[in-house]
């Protein structure tokens, strides 16, 4: 995607340079405004590249980090997408709404102990883990589907 970024800015910089002929009435100061806004919309689009897990720990990992995060759009793209889970992610994100400012900020400071993982069968895994803030020993199953490791969430709340 870069590379790609990379090779259109300086064609949309020559296809700017048209557009400067028809600005040609305008003062220089305007002009390279006018420029500077189409070099930045051009080569600043969204590059947030979809991350992909490895492995089932590093899956586990990843939606936890974002999770602890309180970056729950970047958690759901670990997660398998269904509506089920996203309601239990949705009640994660509300319940973190509540929390005060140095609480939210704990969780973002502290780090993630990985304990153990089982493997189920070749495609399903429980990790086991907990965080350095409340330090409460937790687990999280993760499910292989097409090649990519994603987190089911139906397995923690099933066990509450």
């Amino acid at each position: 995607m870069q590379g790609l970024l990379l090779f259109l800015c300086p064609v949309v910089f020559v296809a700017s340079s048209h557009i400067i002929d028809y600005l040609a009435d305008m003062n220089l100061s305007r002009l390279a405004c006018a420029a500077c806004i189409v070099l930045f919309a051009a080569c600043s689009g969204n590059q947030q590249e979809t991350v992909t897990s490895d492995s089932d720990v590093d899956a586990a990992r990843n939606f936890i980090r974002a999770s602890l995060d309180n970056n729950f759009e970047q958690a759901a793209g670990y997660m398998i997408p269904d509506s089920t889970n996203t309601e239990y992610l949705d009640a994660v994100k509300r319940n973190r709404g509540q929390l005060t400012k140095d609480e939210n900020f704990s969780y973002r400071e502290s780090s993630i102990r990985i304990y153990d993982t089982r493997r189920v069968n070749d495609s399903t895994s429980i990790v086991s883990y907990s965080n350095s803030f409340k330090n409460q020993k937790d687990s999280v199953m993760v499910v292989r589907r097409r090649n990519q490791w994603l987190v089911d969430l139906k397995f923690s709340f099933a066990k509450r």
